[in-house]
């Protein structure tokens, strides 16, 4: 495990911010941390970086101690806040060369390093501009650039695509697989939960300074939707084609809309579905599940959440 937690803690006088915490990602593991705002997520992450010491139990990132040894894990992880911070009347690259004296680099590492982080994010062309003539798109770029300089094993991404427009974000979230892709493990902090889906092995969900769900968007669907298989299928056949569907032993919900059926089942029912079309005497035109979503899934579990709570 790259990161790892014990039970951990955070608590302000009587406000509990993070409680019994167990949390384990994997190395190259993409892992989303939901959740509404106050829930927990940045103090776990501040935790993370020791930026902020636990009320009890402790943490372990890439091996070290955040509170006994936050250089060592400085050195080794990468973040992102939420907000990032860049002195606005120098460029580009005078921001990175000021963080690579930070790092301690010498200069030639230093000037090589910055030219490639910038040619990766797409900066190369703007180097030499002031930052704060920068969009947000942009200074997130620059902050992941940053980030890149490290060499890190381990990047903490805080909201990363707050406010970016669709364009801008779906080229961070490429960015983000690029970092999967050279085995860097990344922890992201989003409340845009089809961001989330499209990324991220296993997603951890808090509420209220818990964690109450950790897995694959999969395995949160079998425990909060009921573990249904959700099936599409098109095709051109006659009438018969509905009263063989609702015949189907394990066929659930069924409905139709813009041509397509639409099933729910506790089985994987696309063979005997695909039989069922060529026995209506029809053509197969299109079959296949559907993925849960990671949406349906946050919101009928706070659905649930707020029933129990009113009872």
């Amino acid at each position: 495990m790259v990161i790892e937690t014990h039970d951990l803690s955070k608590r302000y006088g009587r406000v509990v911010a993070v409680e019994g915490l167990n949390l384990q990602v994997g190395e190259g593991e993409v892992f989303g941390l939901l959740g509404p705002n106050g829930s927990g997520k940045t103090t776990t992450i501040l935790m993370l970086l020791g930026l902020t010491e636990p009320t009890s139990g402790t943490a372990q990132v890439l091996g070290h101690d955040p509170v006994r040894e936050p250089l060592s894990v400085k050195r080794q992880v990468g973040y992102l806040p939420d907000s990032v911070g860049f002195y606005g009347e120098m460029t580009a690259w005078e921001n990175l060369r000021y963080t690579t004296r930070l790092l301690g680099l010498p200069r030639l590492e230093a000037e090589k390093r910055i030219g490639e982080v910038l040619e990766r994010m797409g900066l190369a062309d703007v180097a030499q501009r002031p930052v704060a003539t920068f969009s947000r798109g942009m200074r997130q770029r620059l902050g992941l650039a940053e980030v890149l300089l490290k060499r890190p094993k381990v990047a903490i991404l805080d909201e990363p695509t707050l406010g970016l427009d669709p364009e801008a974000a779906l080229e961070f979230l490429a960015m983000i697989r690029g970092l999967k892709a050279e085995g860097i493990t990344v922890l992201l902090s989003s409340h845009l939960l089809h961001q989330v889906q499209a990324i991220c092995d296993r997603v951890g969900l808090f509420h209220r300074g818990r964690m109450v769900l950790v897995g694959t968007v999969r395995d949160l669907a079998e425990r909060v939707l009921g573990g249904a298989y959700r099936i599409r299928l098109r095709a051109s056949a006659g009438a018969s084609l509905a009263e063989r569907l609702k015949s189907l032993e394990g066929v659930g919900a069924l409905r139709q809309q813009d041509g397509s059926w639409y099933l729910e089942a506790r089985r994987d029912l696309r063979p005997e579905l695909a039989r069922a079309v060529l026995e209506a005497g029809g053509e197969l035109l299109e079959l296949g599940l559907e993925e849960p979503s990671l949406d349906e899934v946050y919101a009928r579990y706070f659905q649930e959440v707020r029933h129990a709570e009113a009872a």
